[in-house]
């Protein structure tokens, strides 16, 4: 199963990088930047053709890839020496106008958007089922007696629904979470369904310094019937079965699963369990295993909601893939400032493994569901790491598209070029920048792993 994982987020990731040089590639050819070699996957070609004047490769190693433009290094030959320019030749990378450099940068990043635009597009056109949570909430503190959360503050209860958030339909966990996340330490009006009145309140996420994700205390709902038992396990040896509603366990009652893993955290050997089966009560005992970790096996899973989204027509999939694109977009540049806060940065920034691990987990679980559940979520996930990949290199760092559209754009307004000691220097301070996060981000990464 891990190797499925890896393989899986592999092939997504590499999807997505490869998308970003393809952007370059025909951004480069329209701007009349001639091509020289275009890539997929790196390292060593086992494969190779040249067709006109672009050699296309196979690369040993089958993730993203790269554009090689004619003259594009010509700048790191001239660094060292004292003068103003380079020879350029025609076609050549830098005797193209520095606005049409700007484009064959910007190509890459622009072509990331596109891609989530198309991939949200799809999902959005073809319609698609998904088990999630309700918008049902339990607080933290009814878990966890003594704490003390915005949501308590704001007012809220235990199986309130919230169903809406700064005028926004809430109709999932999912969608709460969406929300709440993106926008810590900011207030929140908010709407709440309770015993069939509404209410209104204002609620204001803590900033939460593992992952720089606001948050109000709140788990989420999910009511205590089995959807399936596990083959050989405690529950199915207790004589549980798919179907059965959980009543009370150990004399305490259980409206909720929540209440079921407060319990656990007490690791009882024995739970006696009432249940209800076909409108008759029943009672079994069961022997729950423990790990070395803490983790508790019962052989359960519950019963989730389905939501069932609609498919929509083709104008309407493409408006609501550009809308939600756009829409993590900005909470993503939004999300930016959160790092320089102190949020636990070996948490909250993530590396290539840690990526990934996640591409893959999030695909094989949608795969358990059904075939198309796993390519959705796939490509849902795809469509965030492409954004997220847009984002990165537009930041106006040396090497990064976004540091040399800065160059270019200050060699269009000089109507000159930099000196090239002076982007020997922009460009050496960028690769030891790069390469100091990236440690960073592999060393967060470690840790991320060696913990589940």
């Amino acid at each position: 199963m891990l190797f499925t994982r890896i393989l899986l987020g592999l092939l997504g990731l590499g999807v997505v990088v490869f998308v970003h040089e393809l952007g370059h590639f025909i951004a480069a050819r329209l701007m009349g930047i001639k091509v020289e070699a275009f890539s997929i996957g790196w390292g060593k070609p086992i494969l190779k053709k040249k067709i006109g004047e672009v050699e296309y490769r196979l690369g040993m190693f089958p993730i993203g890839g790269y554009c090689k433009m004619k003259g594009a290094d010509d700048l790191q030959d001239a660094g060292g020496k004292d003068r103003q320019g380079v020879t350029a030749g025609d076609g050549s990378y830098f005797a193209a106008h520095p606005f049409r450099r700007i484009v064959a940068c910007a190509g890459g990043p622009l072509f990331n958007l596109f891609f989530a635009v198309l991939a949200l597009s799809v999902i959005w056109g073809v319609g698609f089922e998904v088990n999630t949570l309700s918008n049902r909430v339990v607080l933290v503190s009814d878990i966890v007696p003594g704490t003390l959360n915005p949501a308590d503050e704001a007012g809220l209860l235990t199986g309130d629904r919230i169903i809406e958030i700064r005028g926004r339909r809430t109709e999932t966990f999912n969608d709460i979470q969406g929300i709440i996340a993106a926008r810590p330490e900011e207030e929140l009006p908010i709407r709440v369904e309770r015993d069939g009145q509404f209410f209104d309140f204002s609620v204001t996420p803590d900033l939460d310094r593992n992952t720089g994700a606001g948050r109000i205390g709140i788990f989420f709902w999910t009511d205590p019937v089995i959807e399936q038992i596990t083959e050989g396990s405690p529950a199915e040896i207790a004589g549980l079965r798919s179907g059965d509603t959980l009543l009370s366990v150990n004399g305490v009652e259980l409206p909720h699963t929540m209440a079921l893993g407060s319990l656990l955290e007490e690791r009882p050997a024995v739970l006696t369990i009432e249940y209800l089966r076909d409108g008759e009560i029943g009672v079994a005992t069961l022997l729950p295993i423990y790990t070395e970790t803490g983790a508790v096996s019962l052989g359960i899973a519950w019963q989730a909601v389905r939501y069932q989204n609609p498919r929509l027509l083709p104008h309407q999939a493409i408006a609501r893939g550009a809308s939600e694109t756009w829409r993590i977009f900005t909470i993503s540049v939004r999300s930016l400032s959160l790092l320089f806060r102190g949020v636990d940065l070996t948490r909250a920034v993530s590396g290539p493994i840690r990526i990934t691990y996640m591409v893959g987990d999030v695909a094989a679980q949608g795969f358990t569901q059904s075939f198309f559940a796993g390519l959705s979520s796939m490509a849902n996930f795809l469509a965030l790491i492409s954004i997220a990949l847009c984002i990165m290199n537009l930041l106006p760092l040396p090497i990064l598209d976004g540091g040399m559209i800065i160059l270019f754009l200050i060699e269009a307004i000089r109507r000159k070029p930099p000196p090239p000691r002076f982007v020997s220097a922009f460009q050496t301070v960028g690769v030891v920048l790069i390469a100091g996060l990236m440690l960073f981000a592999l060393f967060g990464d470690i840790l991320y792993l060696t913990s589940r």
